[in-house]
Protein backbone atom coordinates (compact mmCIF):
# COMPACT_ATOMS: atom_id res chain seq x y z
CA UNK A 1 0.00 0.00 0.00
CA UNK A 2 2.88 1.71 0.96
CA UNK A 3 4.63 1.70 -2.37
CA UNK A 4 1.33 2.14 -4.12
CA UNK A 5 0.99 5.89 -2.51
CA UNK A 6 4.26 6.57 -3.35
CA UNK A 7 4.29 6.03 -7.04
CA UNK A 8 1.06 7.88 -7.26
CA UNK A 9 2.64 11.00 -5.85
CA UNK A 10 5.66 10.73 -8.34
CA UNK A 11 3.04 10.44 -10.86
CA UNK A 12 1.54 13.37 -9.31
CA UNK A 13 5.16 15.02 -9.58
CA UNK A 14 5.82 13.98 -12.62
CA UNK A 15 2.32 15.80 -14.59
CA UNK A 16 2.57 18.32 -12.09
CA UNK A 17 6.21 19.15 -13.77
CA UNK A 18 5.13 19.10 -17.06
CA UNK A 19 2.37 21.14 -16.67
CA UNK A 20 4.86 23.73 -15.22
CA UNK A 21 7.44 23.47 -17.70
CA UNK A 22 4.57 24.06 -20.43
CA UNK A 23 3.50 26.44 -18.70
CA UNK A 24 6.67 28.27 -18.73
CA UNK A 25 7.31 27.08 -22.43
CA UNK A 26 4.26 29.51 -23.47
CA UNK A 27 5.44 32.02 -21.34
CA UNK A 28 8.64 31.98 -23.10
CA UNK A 29 6.81 32.01 -26.64
CA UNK A 30 4.72 35.07 -25.98
CA UNK A 31 7.72 36.97 -24.15
CA UNK A 32 9.91 35.96 -26.92
CA UNK A 33 7.08 37.13 -29.83
CA UNK A 34 6.51 40.73 -28.48
CA UNK A 35 9.87 41.43 -26.99
CA UNK A 36 11.54 43.24 -29.87
CA UNK A 37 8.95 45.29 -30.39
CA UNK A 38 8.33 46.44 -27.04
CA UNK A 39 11.76 47.42 -26.60
CA UNK A 40 11.15 49.53 -29.90
CA UNK A 41 7.79 51.26 -28.91
CA UNK A 42 9.64 51.60 -25.26
CA UNK A 43 12.20 53.83 -26.98
CA UNK A 44 10.08 55.83 -28.76
CA UNK A 45 8.46 56.28 -25.43
CA UNK A 46 11.56 57.90 -23.94
CA UNK A 47 10.59 60.81 -26.15
CA UNK A 48 7.12 61.56 -24.62
CA UNK A 49 6.26 64.75 -23.44
CA UNK A 50 4.65 64.13 -19.56
CA UNK A 51 0.65 64.76 -19.96
CA UNK A 52 -1.45 64.64 -16.89
CA UNK A 53 -4.68 65.67 -16.11
CA UNK A 54 -3.67 69.78 -14.93
CA UNK A 55 -2.68 69.84 -18.95
CA UNK A 56 -6.54 70.22 -20.08
CA UNK A 57 -9.35 71.51 -18.13
CA UNK A 58 -12.89 71.70 -19.24
CA UNK A 59 -15.31 74.94 -18.53
CA UNK A 60 -18.24 72.44 -18.07
CA UNK A 61 -16.27 70.43 -14.83
CA UNK A 62 -17.28 71.04 -11.19
CA UNK A 63 -13.36 70.53 -10.59
CA UNK A 64 -10.75 72.24 -10.11
CA UNK A 65 -6.76 71.69 -12.66
CA UNK A 66 -6.09 68.56 -10.99
CA UNK A 67 -9.60 66.96 -10.87
CA UNK A 68 -10.02 64.20 -13.28
CA UNK A 69 -12.87 64.62 -15.21
CA UNK A 70 -14.93 63.17 -18.40
CA UNK A 71 -18.23 62.69 -19.41
CA UNK A 72 -21.00 59.96 -20.32
CA UNK A 73 -20.13 58.43 -23.45
CA UNK A 74 -23.82 57.84 -24.80
CA UNK A 75 -24.91 61.25 -23.99
CA UNK A 76 -26.06 63.78 -26.82
CA UNK A 77 -27.64 67.09 -26.79
CA UNK A 78 -31.77 66.77 -27.18
CA UNK A 79 -32.75 67.99 -30.87
CA UNK A 80 -35.49 69.13 -29.54
CA UNK A 81 -33.78 71.22 -26.85
CA UNK A 82 -29.95 72.13 -27.86
CA UNK A 83 -29.32 74.01 -24.80
CA UNK A 84 -30.94 71.66 -22.21
CA UNK A 85 -29.89 68.50 -20.58
CA UNK A 86 -28.45 65.58 -22.93
CA UNK A 87 -30.39 62.54 -23.71
CA UNK A 88 -28.94 58.92 -24.11
CA UNK A 89 -28.11 56.99 -26.87
CA UNK A 90 -27.04 53.18 -25.86
CA UNK A 91 -23.78 52.47 -27.81
CA UNK A 92 -23.47 55.91 -29.63
CA UNK A 93 -20.31 57.72 -28.12
CA UNK A 94 -20.87 61.41 -28.73
CA UNK A 95 -17.29 62.39 -29.92
CA UNK A 96 -17.79 66.12 -28.71
CA UNK A 97 -17.43 65.06 -24.95
CA UNK A 98 -14.57 66.00 -22.81
CA UNK A 99 -12.09 63.39 -23.38
CA UNK A 100 -8.51 64.63 -22.83
CA UNK A 101 -8.46 63.51 -19.17
CA UNK A 102 -9.68 59.59 -19.85
CA UNK A 103 -6.93 60.09 -23.29
CA UNK A 104 -4.12 61.64 -20.82
CA UNK A 105 -5.20 58.61 -18.42
CA UNK A 106 -5.09 55.49 -21.09
CA UNK A 107 -1.54 57.29 -22.59
CA UNK A 108 0.04 57.28 -19.32
CA UNK A 109 -0.78 53.43 -18.43
CA UNK A 110 0.62 52.64 -22.56
CA UNK A 111 3.75 54.70 -21.65
CA UNK A 112 4.36 53.22 -18.25
CA UNK A 113 3.37 49.69 -18.92
CA UNK A 114 5.92 49.45 -21.94
CA UNK A 115 8.65 51.20 -20.27
CA UNK A 116 8.48 48.87 -17.27
CA UNK A 117 8.44 45.46 -19.94
CA UNK A 118 11.40 46.67 -21.73
CA UNK A 119 13.26 47.62 -18.49
CA UNK A 120 11.77 43.83 -17.15
CA UNK A 121 13.56 42.58 -20.53
CA UNK A 122 16.83 44.51 -20.74
CA UNK A 123 17.27 45.61 -17.24
CA UNK A 124 18.06 49.10 -18.71
CA UNK A 125 17.45 51.66 -15.97
CA UNK A 126 17.31 54.43 -18.86
CA UNK A 127 13.28 52.89 -19.35
CA UNK A 128 12.68 52.85 -15.46
CA UNK A 129 13.84 56.01 -15.05
CA UNK A 130 11.46 57.44 -17.35
CA UNK A 131 8.32 55.77 -16.12
CA UNK A 132 9.01 57.08 -12.50
CA UNK A 133 9.20 60.51 -14.21
CA UNK A 134 5.80 60.03 -15.65
CA UNK A 135 4.49 58.68 -12.27
CA UNK A 136 5.87 61.06 -10.09
CA UNK A 137 4.26 63.85 -12.58
CA UNK A 138 0.40 61.63 -11.94
CA UNK A 139 0.79 60.84 -8.43
CA UNK A 140 3.16 62.55 -6.54
CA UNK A 141 3.72 65.98 -7.31
CA UNK A 142 1.50 68.36 -5.81
CA UNK A 143 1.11 70.72 -9.26
CA UNK A 144 0.35 68.27 -11.72
CA UNK A 145 -0.90 64.74 -10.06
CA UNK A 146 -4.77 63.60 -10.22
CA UNK A 147 -6.64 63.89 -7.09
CA UNK A 148 -7.25 60.61 -5.65
CA UNK A 149 -10.77 60.57 -6.44
CA UNK A 150 -13.73 60.23 -9.55
CA UNK A 151 -15.69 62.84 -8.40
CA UNK A 152 -16.52 64.20 -11.49
CA UNK A 153 -15.94 61.05 -14.09
CA UNK A 154 -18.32 60.72 -16.28
CA UNK A 155 -20.76 63.76 -15.93
CA UNK A 156 -24.01 64.36 -18.03
CA UNK A 157 -24.22 67.79 -18.96
CA UNK A 158 -27.76 69.64 -17.05
CA UNK A 159 -28.01 66.28 -15.06
CA UNK A 160 -24.90 64.98 -13.13
CA UNK A 161 -21.59 66.83 -12.02
CA UNK A 162 -19.67 63.12 -11.87
CA UNK A 163 -21.23 59.41 -11.36
CA UNK A 164 -20.23 55.90 -10.15
CA UNK A 165 -20.52 54.57 -13.32
CA UNK A 166 -17.54 56.89 -14.05
CA UNK A 167 -15.01 54.89 -11.69
CA UNK A 168 -14.82 52.49 -14.66
CA UNK A 169 -12.39 55.43 -16.07
CA UNK A 170 -10.33 54.44 -13.78
CA UNK A 171 -9.74 50.76 -14.82
CA UNK A 172 -6.67 51.69 -16.86
CA UNK A 173 -5.00 52.29 -13.48
CA UNK A 174 -4.58 48.72 -13.44
CA UNK A 175 -1.59 47.99 -15.49
CA UNK A 176 -0.09 51.32 -13.50
CA UNK A 177 -0.32 49.78 -10.44
CA UNK A 178 1.13 46.49 -11.74
CA UNK A 179 3.98 48.11 -13.28
CA UNK A 180 4.83 50.02 -9.91
CA UNK A 181 4.54 47.02 -8.18
CA UNK A 182 6.86 45.39 -10.70
CA UNK A 183 9.57 47.91 -10.49
CA UNK A 184 8.98 48.14 -6.50
CA UNK A 185 9.89 44.59 -6.22
CA UNK A 186 12.39 43.98 -8.98
CA UNK A 187 14.60 47.12 -7.69
CA UNK A 188 13.66 49.22 -11.10
CA UNK A 189 12.74 51.98 -8.50
CA UNK A 190 13.70 53.03 -4.76
CA UNK A 191 11.53 51.84 -1.70
CA UNK A 192 11.40 55.48 -1.10
CA UNK A 193 9.96 56.57 -4.44
CA UNK A 194 7.80 53.38 -4.50
CA UNK A 195 6.50 54.40 -1.04
CA UNK A 196 5.42 57.85 -1.92
CA UNK A 197 3.17 56.78 -4.95
CA UNK A 198 2.01 54.25 -2.93
CA UNK A 199 0.77 56.46 -0.77
CA UNK A 200 -1.33 57.92 -4.04
CA UNK A 201 -2.69 54.81 -4.58
CA UNK A 202 -3.72 53.96 -0.93
CA UNK A 203 -5.48 57.10 -1.05
CA UNK A 204 -8.00 56.35 -4.07
CA UNK A 205 -8.68 52.97 -2.63
CA UNK A 206 -9.59 54.32 0.74
CA UNK A 207 -11.76 56.58 -1.24
CA UNK A 208 -13.70 54.10 -4.23
CA UNK A 209 -14.42 51.90 -1.43
CA UNK A 210 -16.01 54.32 0.53
CA UNK A 211 -17.16 57.20 -1.16
CA UNK A 212 -21.14 56.74 -2.61
CA UNK A 213 -19.85 56.72 -5.83
CA UNK A 214 -17.35 54.11 -5.20
CA UNK A 215 -20.03 52.02 -3.17
CA UNK A 216 -22.17 52.52 -6.46
CA UNK A 217 -20.41 51.00 -9.10
CA UNK A 218 -19.18 47.78 -6.57
CA UNK A 219 -22.51 46.77 -6.34
CA UNK A 220 -23.49 47.88 -10.54
CA UNK A 221 -25.17 44.30 -11.63
CA UNK A 222 -22.89 44.06 -14.62
CA UNK A 223 -19.43 44.72 -16.08
CA UNK A 224 -18.99 48.00 -14.17
CA UNK A 225 -18.85 46.05 -10.76
CA UNK A 226 -15.70 43.50 -12.48
CA UNK A 227 -13.96 46.49 -12.95
CA UNK A 228 -14.38 48.04 -9.86
CA UNK A 229 -13.09 44.67 -8.22
CA UNK A 230 -10.21 44.51 -10.55
CA UNK A 231 -9.20 47.65 -10.07
CA UNK A 232 -9.32 48.01 -6.48
CA UNK A 233 -8.03 44.36 -6.29
CA UNK A 234 -4.87 45.50 -8.14
CA UNK A 235 -3.90 48.79 -5.96
CA UNK A 236 -4.71 46.29 -2.96
CA UNK A 237 -1.74 43.73 -4.29
CA UNK A 238 0.34 47.42 -4.66
CA UNK A 239 -0.46 48.55 -1.13
CA UNK A 240 -0.99 45.40 0.87
CA UNK A 241 -4.53 45.83 1.74
CA UNK A 242 -5.21 42.43 2.90
CA UNK A 243 -8.66 43.51 3.82
CA UNK A 244 -9.70 44.89 0.28
CA UNK A 245 -8.15 41.67 -1.29
CA UNK A 246 -10.66 39.52 0.80
CA UNK A 247 -13.44 41.64 -0.02
CA UNK A 248 -12.64 41.27 -4.12
CA UNK A 249 -12.09 37.63 -3.65
CA UNK A 250 -15.17 37.17 -1.88
CA UNK A 251 -17.08 39.01 -4.69
CA UNK A 252 -15.36 37.10 -7.07
CA UNK A 253 -16.53 33.92 -5.77
CA UNK A 254 -20.03 34.71 -4.00
CA UNK A 255 -21.59 37.82 -6.24
CA UNK A 256 -19.47 38.44 -9.46
CA UNK A 257 -19.59 35.17 -11.15
CA UNK A 258 -22.52 33.95 -9.68
CA UNK A 259 -25.08 36.66 -10.74
CA UNK A 260 -23.65 37.64 -13.96
CA UNK A 261 -22.70 34.29 -15.54
CA UNK A 262 -25.06 32.28 -17.12
CA UNK A 263 -25.10 28.42 -16.73
CA UNK A 264 -23.94 28.41 -20.55
CA UNK A 265 -21.09 30.97 -19.68
CA UNK A 266 -22.30 33.62 -21.34
CA UNK A 267 -23.46 37.07 -19.60
CA UNK A 268 -26.83 38.00 -20.04
CA UNK A 269 -26.56 41.49 -18.90
CA UNK A 270 -23.63 42.27 -21.80
CA UNK A 271 -25.87 40.22 -24.20
CA UNK A 272 -28.78 42.43 -23.86
CA UNK A 273 -26.67 45.69 -24.83
CA UNK A 274 -26.21 46.97 -28.15
CA UNK A 275 -22.77 45.96 -28.49
CA UNK A 276 -23.50 42.54 -27.14
CA UNK A 277 -19.58 41.30 -28.35
CA UNK A 278 -17.58 43.76 -27.34
CA UNK A 279 -19.17 44.13 -24.16
CA UNK A 280 -19.01 39.89 -23.78
CA UNK A 281 -15.28 40.60 -24.64
CA UNK A 282 -14.77 43.06 -22.12
CA UNK A 283 -16.12 41.49 -19.49
CA UNK A 284 -14.60 37.82 -19.58
CA UNK A 285 -11.30 40.05 -19.99
CA UNK A 286 -12.26 41.71 -16.35
CA UNK A 287 -13.16 38.30 -15.03
CA UNK A 288 -9.33 36.74 -16.30
CA UNK A 289 -7.75 40.20 -15.16
CA UNK A 290 -9.42 39.99 -11.86
CA UNK A 291 -8.38 36.41 -11.48
CA UNK A 292 -4.70 36.83 -12.38
CA UNK A 293 -4.39 39.64 -9.60
CA UNK A 294 -6.07 38.24 -6.69
CA UNK A 295 -5.10 34.51 -7.70
CA UNK A 296 -2.38 32.90 -5.27
CA UNK A 297 -1.09 29.12 -4.58
CA UNK A 298 -3.57 28.82 -1.84
CA UNK A 299 -6.71 30.40 -3.80
CA UNK A 300 -6.52 29.90 -7.61
CA UNK A 301 -9.93 31.62 -8.75
CA UNK A 302 -9.31 30.31 -12.76
CA UNK A 303 -10.06 27.06 -10.83
CA UNK A 304 -13.25 28.07 -8.73
CA UNK A 305 -16.43 26.74 -9.54
CA UNK A 306 -19.73 27.60 -7.82
CA UNK A 307 -22.62 25.15 -6.42
CA UNK A 308 -24.34 25.50 -10.12
CA UNK A 309 -21.14 24.55 -11.96
CA UNK A 310 -20.27 28.39 -13.16
CA UNK A 311 -16.74 29.31 -13.27
CA UNK A 312 -14.23 31.23 -15.76
CA UNK A 313 -13.26 28.11 -17.60
CA UNK A 314 -17.19 27.76 -18.24
CA UNK A 315 -16.98 31.21 -19.57
CA UNK A 316 -13.80 30.90 -22.23
CA UNK A 317 -15.19 28.19 -23.35
CA UNK A 318 -18.44 30.00 -24.14
CA UNK A 319 -16.80 32.63 -25.92
CA UNK A 320 -13.43 31.45 -27.56
CA UNK A 321 -15.61 29.64 -30.67
CA UNK A 322 -16.33 33.42 -31.11
CA UNK A 323 -13.40 34.60 -31.01
CA UNK A 324 -11.47 31.97 -32.98
CA UNK A 325 -14.32 32.73 -35.75
CA UNK A 326 -16.65 36.05 -35.31
CA UNK A 327 -18.93 34.77 -37.65
CA UNK A 328 -20.70 32.03 -35.91
CA UNK A 329 -21.66 35.04 -33.67
CA UNK A 330 -25.17 33.66 -32.66
CA UNK A 331 -26.18 37.49 -31.69
CA UNK A 332 -26.92 40.85 -32.97
CA UNK A 333 -23.70 42.65 -34.11
CA UNK A 334 -22.60 45.79 -32.70
CA UNK A 335 -23.56 48.84 -33.51
CA UNK A 336 -20.25 50.33 -33.32
CA UNK A 337 -16.69 49.07 -33.90
CA UNK A 338 -18.25 45.39 -35.21
CA UNK A 339 -15.40 44.85 -37.02
CA UNK A 340 -12.12 46.00 -35.19
CA UNK A 341 -13.41 42.61 -32.81
CA UNK A 342 -11.59 40.25 -31.57
CA UNK A 343 -7.63 41.70 -30.75
CA UNK A 344 -5.43 40.09 -28.43
CA UNK A 345 -7.24 40.17 -25.18
CA UNK A 346 -5.88 38.96 -21.91
CA UNK A 347 -8.57 36.37 -20.68
CA UNK A 348 -7.43 34.13 -23.98
CA UNK A 349 -3.67 34.27 -23.09
CA UNK A 350 -4.35 34.19 -19.30
CA UNK A 351 -6.75 30.92 -19.94
CA UNK A 352 -4.09 29.64 -22.35
CA UNK A 353 -1.14 29.88 -19.84
CA UNK A 354 -3.33 28.55 -16.86
CA UNK A 355 -5.28 25.75 -18.98
CA UNK A 356 -2.32 24.88 -20.79
CA UNK A 357 -4.29 25.05 -24.19
CA UNK A 358 -2.22 25.66 -26.90
CA UNK A 359 -4.99 26.18 -29.45
CA UNK A 360 -5.64 29.15 -27.09
CA UNK A 361 -2.35 30.52 -27.23
CA UNK A 362 -2.08 30.25 -31.45
CA UNK A 363 -5.05 32.21 -31.00
CA UNK A 364 -4.02 35.06 -28.87
CA UNK A 365 -0.48 35.27 -31.10
CA UNK A 366 -2.52 35.71 -34.11
CA UNK A 367 -5.03 38.66 -33.02
CA UNK A 368 -3.40 42.07 -33.76
CA UNK A 369 -1.29 42.75 -30.38
CA UNK A 370 -1.35 46.70 -30.81
CA UNK A 371 -4.45 47.81 -31.68
CA UNK A 372 -4.98 51.49 -31.92
CA UNK A 373 -8.34 52.05 -32.71
CA UNK A 374 -9.45 54.15 -29.71
CA UNK A 375 -12.49 52.64 -28.92
CA UNK A 376 -10.79 49.34 -28.85
CA UNK A 377 -7.53 50.86 -26.68
CA UNK A 378 -9.72 52.18 -24.19
CA UNK A 379 -11.52 49.04 -23.94
CA UNK A 380 -8.30 46.75 -23.34
CA UNK A 381 -7.12 47.85 -20.28
CA UNK A 382 -4.52 45.11 -19.87
CA UNK A 383 -2.40 44.58 -23.11
CA UNK A 384 0.98 43.97 -21.68
CA UNK A 385 1.59 40.51 -21.50
CA UNK A 386 5.60 41.02 -20.06
CA UNK A 387 4.63 42.68 -17.01
CA UNK A 388 1.89 39.82 -15.72
CA UNK A 389 3.66 36.87 -16.77
CA UNK A 390 7.57 37.28 -16.92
Amino acid sequence: MKIKSIVKFLVFLIFQFGLNAQSMAFNEIVINSIKATEIARAKVFLQYKIITVSDSHCDRSAGGKNDFYSEGDYWWPNPDNPKGPYIQRDGKTNPNNFNNHRLSMIRMSETVATLTSAWLLTKDHVYADKALEHLNAWFVDESTLMKPNMLYAQAIFGKVTGRGIGLIDAYHLVEVAQSVKVLEDKGGISQEHADRIKQWFSKFLNWMTTHEYGIAEMNHPNNHSTCWAATAASMAKLTNNLKVIELCTERFKKTLLPNQMAENGSFPLELKRTKPYGYSLFNIDAFFNLAMILSTKDENLFEFETIDGISLKKGIEFIYPFIKNKSKWPFQKDIYIWKEWPVNHPSILFSALTYKKKEYLETYLEMPMYPIHPEVVRNLPVRHPIIWIM
